[in-house]
């Protein structure tokens, strides 16, 4: 008979530790607010719930985002047809608004209060206030005790610094999201390599060796192996062909990046970490001030690292709550490497209703769709008990304000993906009461993953409607 495993069963050698996705010869890791959950929403959860927020800069083209009809999700919008695949786990929500983002100018009040549902605190300086703590930094407080890692913050570029002198803010707001206080963004990884570290190397672990983790926890993956049934060691391989295909990949991303800029793989890790000291707001030497990388180029495996990252650790269970940010808030990224976009992000999405602007917005806002669905459809193929990684989670892509030309922020762009554990029926669109409150749905959100709250920002009561196929839509 096989033998009962914890699910805290980890791999070691030569100072790392490997977490592991859940095996048969495991128990299943009920949620301690199991009985919490479902008091609140009527579903006891079979697994832990897992819980990701994917922003995307600069709103998108408004005339080609929301399906056709409410009700069940038979037709995608253009902006969405890349989700085809997954339109079955998606609940495009409209209506939504956070109330806050209408106490300022420009892009930077509806980014760094995407999550907080408040106000920030208008300023040129390092006196930051966001109003206060973050959705997803809120339930990694409540449940982050359960994993290694309370939370995983990435993205694809670094603070941004210095003054917008056109709406008289710190450029600094525009690159955060989550808050662990109301004075204290968190820093986001933004390299791959950083990444992956934290994931399989805590810095409790050591990780100074820099051959690849599968040799380092070789022989107790050996032991391991030869512990569990037929099933278990077919998951064991599937896993590390997973994380040895994004170390490799990982690898040719940095001499791919570090060509781009004209420098070693060496140098590209110290300008990166470089890049991360900035965030956690240590003092950078003056020889290195002036170096930043080149943010041009096609960025498309660049997210895909991140997105597998991200994946990894829910698989793991090495965290239930994750962010990622595209882009920084006014965001120039240049775009020229789709077919058919020439040009920075921000400078089209102020189309000015010129049609080949707005045409070329559209295929920005595709390859967004594109990189969600990427992370839905790896999540879908992961098996876990009866059900899927993405039946377990629940999975936001959207935007602080709906049109960039106008900086609109009502009607927000928004996808939820996912089925958390059962208490979410996806596959429709849904069409609340205009200027519903955004925080409504974090308020529900945050009970279905276990730290359930009364009220969180502007909220007026949980949002109706997630859990009901059979929900009318208003207007």
């Amino acid at each position: 008979m096989t033998p009962r495993l914890s699910r805290r069963t980890v791999l070691r050698g030569m100072g790392v530790m490997m977490a592991l996705p859940l095996l048969d010869a495991m128990d299943i890791p009920t949620p301690r607010a199991a009985g919490a959950i479902e008091a609140a929403v009527g579903v006891k959860p079979a697994f832990p719930v897992r819980m990701a927020v994917l922003y995307m800069p600069n709103g998108v083209n408004p005339n080609a985002w929301a399906p056709k009809s409410t009700g069940k999700l038979d037709e995608l919008s253009p902006a969405l047809a890349p989700l085809e695949k997954v339109k079955d786990q998606l609940l495009v929500l409209a209506e939504l608004m956070n109330q806050g983002s209408l106490g300022g100018d420009g892009h930077y009040v509806k980014t760094s209060g995407y999550l907080t549902g408040t106000t920030i605190t208008k300023t040129t300086g390092a006196n930051l206030r966001s109003g206060g703590v973050s959705m997803d930094q809120l339930a990694a407080q409540r449940i982050g005790r359960e994993t290694a890692m309370p939370s995983l913050e990435l993205g694809i570029d670094p603070v941004t610094t210095g003054v917008d002198t056109n709406v008289g803010y710190t450029r600094v707001y525009g690159s955060h999201i989550a808050w662990s206080t109301p004075t204290t963004p968190v820093a986001k990884e933004i390299s791959p390599r950083q990444a992956f570290n934290r994931v399989f190397r805590p810095d409790t672990a050591g990780g100074k060796d820099d051959r690849s983790i599968l040799d380092l926890v070789a022989d107790d993956a050996k032991n391991l192996r030869n512990k569990v049934g037929t099933a278990d060691q077919q998951k064991l391989d599937n896993y590390f062909e997973s994380v040895r295909a994004l170390e490799k990949r990982i690898d040719f991303d940095a001499e791919r990046r570090a060509d781009q800029n004209h420098v070693s793989k060496q140098q590209l890790e110290a300008i990166e970490s470089m890049d991360k000291r900035i965030q956690t707001w240590e003092r950078i030497p003056e020889h290195m001030q002036h170096r930043r990388l080149s943010r041009g180029g096609d960025i498309t495996e660049h997210v895909r690292i991140m997105l597998d990252l991200m994946v990894l650790s829910f698989w793991t269970d090495a965290t239930r709550v994750s962010t990622f940010m595209f882009g920084n808030a006014v965001s120039g990224r240049n775009f020229s490497f789709l077919d058919g976009v020439h040009g920075g992000h921000h400078q089209i999405s102020h189309h000015k209703n010129d049609p080949e602007q707005l045409r070329q917005y559209l295929l920005i806002n595709q390859w967004h769709a594109a990189q969600y669905a990427y992370m839905l459809e790896k999540m879908q193929s992961i098996q876990e008990g009866d059900g899927t990684l993405l039946d377990h989670s629940m999975v936001i892509f959207g935007a602080g304000m709906r049109d960039g030309n106008s900086h609109n922020p009502h009607n927000l762009p928004l996808v939820l993906a996912g089925r958390a554990g059962g208490s979410i029926s996806p596959g429709r669109y849904v069409e609340y009461k205009k200027q519903t409150p955004l925080c409504n749905l974090y308020v529900s959100l945050l009970k279905r993953i276990g730290a359930p709250v009364s009220h969180f920002g502007d909220s007026t009561e949980p949002l109706a409607g997630l859990d009901d196929a059979q929900f009318a839509s208003q207007s």
